[in-house]
């Protein structure tokens, strides 16, 4: 290289600088002037008297605002544009010590991009009768988001559901029929909680995004499925929070999926499938449920029963053991795709206690993908194509489970006192 050519490059590198710099400086001003024109909520208040309650979010400006009930269990949902929500995460925990009250309590977030979601769960059948945003002060930009919750029937609570009784936004970018499936792919663990760690500093927490949004991405492709995620960046979610979202969401089907490590160092391997059972099927499934379930920090009070069984809790007893066969189904399905894909446990089909997974409204399972103590399950968790492949088998066993139910129904377990007809499809009926 002549001296007048590396005059030239030493000119021309400060202009690089500058001009990646200043892309810089546009992308960071873009997306500052995104986030400026979407709402912020700044407060939020509950006021509850036997009659009803009101629920008020203070909003730098008017939103547009849709609501409607959903059932199993009975809440209230409120949807927003995106919203940036300045409020403390627990605000809506509310104290039970105060009494019974209609509303038992609040949560609020993003659902999808472009849309976030007020969720209020009641503690008996009630309607929205005012759902409105208006400036707080006339002529002002700042608004307040009003919705007044009355107790109502049956008819008037059936009558205030969303037409279809569908929750949950289409995926972006997909034109989700209201008919379609929900599927809910929880990435275990994230934020400050990392999960498990592994060889060469491998993390569950990361790995399992990567995966899930592998597994989203063609479980979209299809066109068949609506299909969120608990979380979709490195942040903290509760196990509560997790299959609250998937309530609120109506999901059809929830798919949480781990990497765990064990102390056997490498000489345990392979990816499981995992349901839920009161008692473990071995020691290792009740080991790796209590690692799980303990990474959850902030854990809440299941509902307390009453001392007697009445028709609520005989009715609860059938739907919970008729989603444990379907999620059962599924789970027999998972395994046979997978066994094609990728390397199995020697015991892949297990069962205990996983909090993710008691929720009776929907099928579950949890997938351990591999384990983090065994380098070659870390080579295969970090690899796209491994991801790609395992995703591409786990699409079609949910195919298998949605659209061709009679295939090996006969396979799986079935809990006592359950008659069901395995050329039956799941529905929004049966959860």
């Amino acid at each position: 290289m002549t001296g007048r050519a590396e005059k030239r490059m030493g000119r021309a590198e400060p202009f690089a600088v500058a001009a990646a710099l200043l892309a810089a400086s546009l992308a960071a001003a873009a997306a500052a002037a995104e986030d400026a024109a979407k709402p912020v909520a700044v407060g939020v208040n509950l006021v509850q008297d036997p009659g009803g309650a009101v629920l008020t979010f203070d909003l730098s400006r008017s939103v547009e605002v849709r609501a409607y009930t959903l059932a199993s269990p009975e809440r209230i949902v409120v949807d927003l544009p995106q919203t940036v929500f300045q409020i403390a995460p627990d605000a809506g925990r509310l104290d039970p010590a105060r009494g019974e009250r209609l509303v038992k309590a609040f949560r609020f977030g993003l659902l999808t991009p472009g849309k976030s979601r007020i969720v209020i769960d009641l503690s008996e059948r009630a309607c929205p009768v005012r759902v409105e945003s208006k400036p707080i002060v006339e002529g002002a930009e700042a608004s307040r988001l009003t919705t007044e919750i009355r107790p109502c029937d049956e008819t008037a609570f059936k009558a205030a559901a969303m037409p279809g009784d569908v929750s949950g936004a289409a995926p972006v970018g997909a034109s989700a029929s209201p008919a379609q499936p929900v599927i809910v792919l929880d990435p275990g663990h994230g934020g400050n909680d990392g999960g498990a760690r592994g060889v060469g500093g491998a993390m569950e927490k990361t790995l399992v995004l990567a995966f899930c949004v592998e597994l989203k991405r063609q479980l979209q492709a299809t066109g068949r499925y609506s299909v969120l995620m608990t979380r979709e960046a490195d942040q903290y979610v509760d196990l509560d929070s997790r299959v609250d979202f998937a309530r609120d969401a109506n999901a059809a089907l929830f798919v949480s999926i781990h990497a765990d490590s064990f102390n056997e160092g490498g000489a345990v391997s392979g990816s499981t499938i995992y349901t839920v059972a009161d008692r473990a099927s071995d020691a290792e499934a009740a080991w790796i449920a209590a690692h799980e379930n303990a990474a959850d920090r902030n854990p809440r009070n299941a509902k307390a029963s009453g001392s007697e069984p009445g028709v609520a809790d005989i009715l609860f007893d059938l739907e919970r053991r008729e989603t444990r066969v379907y999620s059962h189904l599924f789970s027999r399905r998972l395994t046979e795709s997978l066994r094609g894909a990728t390397r199995l446990n020697h015991n892949p089909e297990r069962s205990a206690g996983f909090v993710v997974l008691k929720a009776p409204e929907f099928p579950s399972v949890l997938v351990e993908l591999g384990y983090l103590s065994n380098p070659r399950d870390v080579a295969q968790l970090e690899s796209p194509d491994w991801r790609a492949k395992t995703a591409a088998a786990m699409a079609k066993a949910v195919d298998a489970f949605f659209f061709n139910p009679g295939a090996e129904a006969e396979d799986a377990p079935r809990e006592p006192g359950l008659a069901l007809d395995a050329d039956r499809t799941p529905s929004a009926a049966d959860r």
